[in-house]
């Protein structure tokens, strides 16, 4: 036997004990045969560099180091899953499901609590991981889903293809990983999908390694094309690929029956080895996926049962209020550390003075506290019978507690503000959201690197962030900087100037602008100057874009430091404007065109790409405002809706035509 093939078979063998040891639980060898095999592999690769391999064995326990995560366009959206709370909305999620196509089973899964991931393999090879991001745009982070002993870096298939599923962390890992934290004097992670999420994007994979990271995969991209018919056949064939697939599942012939292996998983929840935070339904026929379709977020032939949010009861402390980038004044509730949903709270937020009085909530009371989703904690009322006469009402403050300027409250508005531009919390505040991941997103510039740099003088405005370079010897001295780490920082920034208008007007902070209106500006005026002097008749005119947000928008620019910020990052390179999307016109342009049924030529998401590109308004639903209804095989509702409302209709094969697509 040649020494490729020797190496070749031992790798083999070895992802063979790991799938035993890692997925099936059942490892067929002991430990220290194991090892002898593992390291008889070591032994020969390092002889024989030539035939190393990333996807070995013996690479899993991480060691690149990279300086950024690359962006990755998913070929299919990631969608996320409406949400149901009660065997009621269940009950309406089946209606609409049978109305669409009839009677149906579902499959029942476990939610596992932890990060979306999808998984791609070449002729059996394991060549990337990306993470799902906003749906659309995910991170390659393939060095670190290497490190996870339960995902297969070989499987037996031949061709392309793509899983999806969830990373998680462990309850044992994540109790061995805060606990070293602790021995370590640093923060303790949250709850294990904040672990589990922080591990996944951790530059280092050597650090991902050691956080003894799990996943289970959950969905078979292309399974129908694929001839396989049901999703339970799906999870099946993935199993049948060494591909982990959790076991605890149930086919239900009836909501009732699904409801009830709820509530059965719910009472076994807190013994589970890993956390869950509800339970997803799918329907089991694939044939129905394409006829039932999706909504812009979400499919229609899935959805989460989300379990109901676990209360406890703890005293109230004290109130204390916080100011954020754009001035507004938040009271936070300071709490007596009380375990809930598996992590411990001590704070949470009150949100403005009108929900204070609404809710009687005063310093010293016993107070009902919960996670809402399971993540954000909040105070859901007062226990009123507990006082004893130490309760004291809370005084909302007249005056900034970080600068002393008084607060203002404007019309139609529950939240107080801060109006002193120069006040150095909202400073810090505005600096961070500029740095931000959904911003401008200078991953190495965090909060508190803004905060040290705030405190040393080097960052008083946004426009300072595109001066740290002038300050390299300073920032040397500091703590924690080291030549390569701070020209990471000046990279960062400096790639930033690249980043597109839409970026940067999110990044400005304007009130109500958020990430969706920031796209829509700069869309529609395509120059930062454009969007500077528009008035308000200009703006109300735009779709999505409201009068309040109008006048917000008019009330940033009419500020002369924001004018001057603009001329700032101008003369420091940064995009100010972005090209318009070519639109042919066509009997399609202005029209509301709805798509349907399975397309044979091209993906939905390349129709309606294409409908986009002719000016259309591409919508989910049929309505009395539909102009069109183009339709592919096995079209259901949304056709027969269609006609009986009179819209015009369209075969597949006459669109492409009409777009001269052959």
């Amino acid at each position: 036997m040649d020494i490729q093939q020797q190496i070749l078979e031992l790798r083999l063998l070895l992802d063979r004990y790991a799938y035993e040891y890692y997925v099936l639980d059942q490892p067929s060898v002991p430990d220290a045969e194991y090892d002898q095999k593992y390291m008889e592999l070591v032994k020969l690769e390092d002889e024989y560099p030539e035939y190393r391999d990333p996807n070995s064995i013996t690479q899993r326990v991480g060691g690149i180091v990279l300086d950024t995560f690359e962006k990755v366009t998913h070929k299919q959206r990631m969608l996320s899953l409406g949400n149901a709370f009660s065997l009621e909305d269940l009950q309406a999620f089946d209606e609409r499901v049978k109305n669409a196509v009839g009677k149906v089973n579902y499959v029942v899964e476990l939610k596992m609590d932890g990060l979306a991931i999808s998984l791609h393999y070449h002729n059996g090879r394991f060549i990337q991981a990306v993470t799902r991001g906003d749906g659309l745009v995910g991170e390659d982070v393939t060095n670190n889903v290497r490190t996870i002993g339960s995902i297969p870096m070989h499987i037996d298939y031949e061709g392309d293809l793509e899983v999806r599923g969830e990373v998680f962390m462990p309850k044992k890992s994540f109790e061995e990983l805060n606990k070293k934290r602790i021995e370590n004097g640093e923060e303790e992670f949250a709850n294990p999908r904040n672990a589990a999420a922080g591990s996944i994007r951790q530059l280092d994979s050597g650090i991902a390694a050691k956080r003894k990271l799990d996943a289970y995969l959950y969905y078979f991209e292309g399974a129908y094309e694929n001839g396989i018919k049901t999703h339970e056949e799906a999870l099946e064939t993935m199993s049948n690929l060494h591909l982990k697939v959790n076991p605890t599942r149930k086919v239900c012939e009836s909501i009732q029956e699904v409801w009830n292996f709820i509530h059965e998983m719910s009472e076994k929840r807190t013994s589970l080895p890993y956390e869950i935070d509800g339970m997803v339904i799918k329907v089991n026929d694939l044939s129905t996926w394409n006829t039932l379709g999706t909504t812009v977020k979400a499919p229609r032939y899935a959805i989460a049962y989300k379990f109901p949010a676990e209360e406890v009861v703890t005293e109230l402390l004290d109130i204390v209020v916080t100011v954020g980038r754009t001035g507004r004044i938040t009271p936070n509730a300071v709490l007596a550390p009380v375990k809930v949903a598996g992590t411990t709270v001590s704070a949470a937020q009150l949100h403005n003075e009108d929900m204070i009085k609404e809710k009687d909530i005063r310093i010293h009371d016993a107070v009902v506290v919960r996670k809402a989703g399971d993540i954000i904690p909040e105070v859901v009322k007062p226990i009123v019978e507990k006082r004893n006469g130490t309760q004291t009402v809370f005084e909302f403050p007249k005056t900034c507690p970080i600068c002393g300027s008084g607060l203002v409250r404007f019309p139609d508005e529950s939240a107080h503000y801060c109006i002193n531009q120069d006040c150095p919390a909202r400073v810090v505040e505005s600096i961070i959201h500029f740095a931000s991941r959904d911003a401008m997103d200078i991953d190495t510039l965090g909060d508190k690197k803004v905060e040290i740099f705030h405190k040393y003088g080097l960052l008083n405005s946004i426009e300072d962030i595109y001066r740290l370079k002038e300050h390299k010897n300073e920032i040397l001295e500091m703590e924690g900087f080291k030549d390569k780490s701070y020209q990471k920082l000046i990279d960062a920034i400096e790639k930033s100037k690249e980043n597109p208008l839409e970026d940067l007007i999110y990044g400005l902070g304007i009130r109500q602008v958020g990430k969706k209106a920031a796209k829509i500006l700069a869309k529609h005026f395509l120059t930062m100057d454009a969007l500077m002097h528009a008035n308000l008749s200009d703006l109300v005119i735009i779709k999505d874009i409201g009068e309040i947000t109008s006048q917000s928008i008019i009330a940033f620019f009419k500020e002369p430091k924001n004018t001057m910020l603009i001329d700032q990052l101008k003369t420091f390179g940064l995009c100010m404007e972005t090209e318009k999307d070519e639109i042919k016109e066509s009997m399609f342009t202005g029209k509301t065109v709805v798509l349907t049924g399975t397309l044979q030529q091209m993906t939905r998401n390349e129709a309606k790409a294409i409908l986009e590109s002719l000016g259309a308004n591409v919508s989910g639903s049929v309505s009395k405002k539909t102009d069109y209804v183009i339709y592919g095989e096995a079209a259901g509702s949304k056709l027969t809706k269609a006609q009986a409302l009179g819209v015009v209709t369209m075969d597949e094969q006459s669109f492409l035509q009409e777009v001269n697509v052959e």
